[in-house]
């Protein structure tokens, strides 16, 4: 049997670190830039995952590895491998045992992030949040995982709807040592995006202050010995005014950097949810799983939320302006809360569903634009109609709640939330929507406001 090279381990096991929706036909590095062994499809993936054994998969009747099995040439790369195909074969715990052997096998930093990383989906898998988290936690921090990864990975769909992962959330867009700040540093490259101005003017209020702060340095001295008095002493009236002005100068100057500061971390958060947002699953009249994102310049979701009669009656009642709403790209969202049903997992490793379509670009991932052919989009609008089913209700359930508290509106509220052609919020409210209103304020998906709008 042959041992896998350091390449092979880059083409294969962390083909799974990736993103998960990689079947584009575009191929893009993953944590190593340059490294062209990295340039990988998931078919190939699929097909050659046992590197260490063979160049191609192994027969559905072919047998597993022994999880307790020991041979000469046992590394930390091999273990990996064995333990995602444990995995794709059901046997989880077992994989598990694979990862966590991986890691006392002394491993590189490129096979310590595979194996925390995986080890979390398989806690995840078997509902164990906490232990999910810490093992996250250790890859970010320590092993440059991308936090994209987590956001868009469907195997960890029910780690996302959990309190534990809020937490982590929360933490990597905070930044520190527990954590590491690569995350936070995505989010302040895009609010830089969205605000280009806000890093001149804080620079313009730090330099003036320090100015203002320089000169009062200065004044100071000239300040007591007016008050002093004496042959030569400045007049105490002028002096007095200037320390004023230095000393307003500052308080105003140091009060708009700040304000500053505020606006950037509340733009932060909001960019956060934004981006939560549009990784949510929707499944479409054809049963077509897709995220919110593969629908922006397409469609204005419309999401309902709250208690399961309110939302029927309100989808009744948009039936009558289904023409109306259709051309205005109006997709309804139903999320009735506390229906969260179990996502059907199925055992095919860590990887999208064969269903999953391309996913667009995604924060902590370079910003790289995976477009999507004109064939595959215009499939897609074909499959698109009036309504869409939520894939993991809990996830969109947490995001809306969360939206509430943000809004000031109590947790648990029927509320709808429309969205924009960019995926971003237009406006929301509490109860159900007014939808003769909704026909005449959203522009024909032709007109010139629309266009403007994507």
């Amino acid at each position: 049997m042959a041992v896998a090279t350091a390449p092979s381990l880059n083409r294969h096991f962390l083909r799974r670190v990736s993103n998960p929706y990689s079947r584009v036909k575009k191929r893009r590095p993953w944590l190593t830039p340059g490294d062209s062994t990295l340039f990988y499809s998931r078919r190939n993936w699929d097909s050659q995952l046992l590197v260490f054994a063979s160049s191609s998969s192994p027969s559905p009747s072919s047998s597993p590895p022994s999880p307790n099995s020991r041979t000469d040439d046992l590394t930390a790369e091999s273990c990996v491998n064995t333990g995602l195909d444990l995995f794709k074969r059901g046997r989880v715990k077992d994989g598990l045992v694979k990862f966590e052997t991986a890691l006392s096998l002394n491993p590189n930093s490129i096979e310590s992030q595979a194996a925390y990383y995986n080890k979390a989906c398989c806690h995840a898998y078997l509902g164990e949040g906490k232990k999910a988290a810490d093992c996250l936690r250790i890859a970010l921090r320590d092993y440059n995982l991308k936090f994209a990864t987590i956001l868009n990975d469907p195997d960890l769909a029910s780690f996302r709807a959990l309190p534990e992962y809020k937490k982590l959330q929360e933490e990597a867009r905070l930044g520190g040592e527990d954590i590491g700040n690569s995350f936070r540093r995505d989010l302040k490259l895009i609010s830089e995006v969205r605000a280009p101005f806000r890093g001149v003017r804080k620079f313009f209020y730090f330099a003036f202050a320090a100015a203002a702060g320089i000169s009062t340095f200065f004044t100071v001295p000239r300040l007591i010995q007016a008050f002093k008095g004496g042959d030569g002493a400045p007049d105490l009236l002028e002096t007095t005014g200037n320390a004023a002005i230095n000393i307003g100068g500052i308080v105003v100057l140091v009060s708009l950097f700040l304000w500053e500061n505020k606006k950037e971390e509340e733009q932060m958060v909001q960019i956060n949810r934004d981006e939560t947002l549009s990784r949510l699953p929707l499944r479409l009249s054809t049963n077509r799983v897709v995220e919110l994102v593969q629908l922006r310049d397409t469609v204005r979701p419309v999401i309902l939320a709250g208690k399961k009669e309110t939302v029927t009656l309100a989808m009744q009642k948009a039936d009558r302006f289904r023409t109306e709403l259709l051309r205005r790209g109006v997709l309804l969202v139903p999320v009735v809360f506390g229906e969260r049903k179990t996502p059907v997992t199925g055992k095919k490793g860590f990887g999208a569903s064969s269903k999953a379509a391309t996913s667009l670009p995604s924060i902590g991932e370079d910003f790289d634009t995976r477009a999507q052919s004109v064939v595959a989009q215009s499939k897609l609008k074909g499959e698109i109609r009036f309504k869409a089913e939520t894939v993991s209700p809990g996830e969109w359930e947490r995001w809306i709640r969360d939206q509430q508290t943000s809004e000031g509106v109590d947790p648990g509220d029927d509320v709808y939330i429309i969205l924009r052609l960019d995926g971003r919020v237009r406006r929301s409210g509490r109860g159900m929507p007014d939808w003769a209103e909704i026909s005449q304020e959203l522009p024909p998906m032709d007109d010139v406001l629309s266009k403007l709008e994507r």
